[in-house]
């Protein structure tokens, strides 16, 4: 009890010191940018796997937030149902340089946290934000497809083997495992080389887990809300599904940041014991 409430006293501290809602303002906002050329990417490859854009639109719909699914929904059934290889070009570059732009905000908040200066020159910084960036989009790809399409590819597998009924069970279960670890994996290296700051893997443990953890409730738990305790377009009009992904990218750089914070928290903590 006397540890968790340490913690939060100096989790509370560290979110005044630095603060973290403007760092994670930022980051939101090149999330943002980062969004259209990612889906131009991802969904430029579906046609080839098979993927319906019905399929598409209820992956958006279980791991976005309200009304997002509807804000994308012309861009998705366009590029699923006419497929064009030049966009997949343009989708890597774009995402690439765009999302590593978010990266690159992280690199400078996880800066402040640690109370370092950036000493690295901007290639090493441009190539190690992109790095990072393509970390993070294979996360995206096993944490939240493999858990919503990883039933379509069971019961394939199903279909043609006949799989008995226990090693279902197990696959099932793997599918959730495995996007756990390898969202855990992309943290862990995140929080280990974005810093200018040489930082042992045994103190970005503990941030990278609550991270993964942290992440995945407040999805949910925001996008519970959004569906059935608020209306933006009432609101906002045809902007509401913009301001819903702006809050929850804002709600992803915060929880970044409380990761950061909390390994910064640890490692002082350890060091002094």
């Amino acid at each position: 009890m006397n540890t968790m409430k340490f913690y939060i006293t100096q989790l509370k501290e560290e979110f005044q010191n630095d603060d973290v809602p403007i760092l994670a303002s930022a980051q939101a906002y090149y999330y943002l940018l980062a969004i259209v050329p990612l889906l131009i990417l991802v969904f430029s490859i579906l046609p080839y796997l098979n993927i319906t854009s019905d399929e598409a639109l209820q992956f958006i719909e279980q791991v976005a937030p309200g009304e997002t699914a509807a804000l994308l929904e012309e861009n998705i059934i366009s590029l699923i149902e006419t497929p064009q290889g030049g966009l997949l070009t343009i989708g890597i570059i774009g995402t690439l340089w765009s999302a590593s732009n978010g990266i690159n905000a992280f690199i400078k908040a996880t800066n402040i946290a640690y109370n370092v200066e950036e000493s690295r020159s901007f290639l090493k910084v441009r190539l190690l934000s992109i790095l990072l960036t393509l970390g993070m989009i294979v996360t995206l790809i096993v944490a939240l497809v493999l858990p919503v399409f990883g039933e379509v590819i069971i019961s394939a597998i199903d279909n043609a083997i006949n799989l008995p009924g226990e090693i279902l069970v197990v696959f099932n279960l793997l599918r959730w495992v495995i996007s756990i670890f390898v969202m855990v994996g992309v943290l862990m290296a995140l929080y280990r080389f974005a810093p200018n700051k040489n930082i042992p893997y045994a103190y970005i443990i503990p941030g990278a887990l609550i991270t993964a953890v942290l992440w995945q409730l407040i999805s949910l738990a925001f996008s519970f809300y959004v569906s059935n305790f608020s209306n933006y377009s009432a609101v906002y009009g045809s902007l509401g599904g913009i301001i819903i992904l702006m809050l929850w990218f804002f709600l992803t750089g915060l929880i970044l940041m409380i990761g950061a914070e909390i390994n910064v928290i640890y490692q002082r903590r350890q060091q002094k014991a």
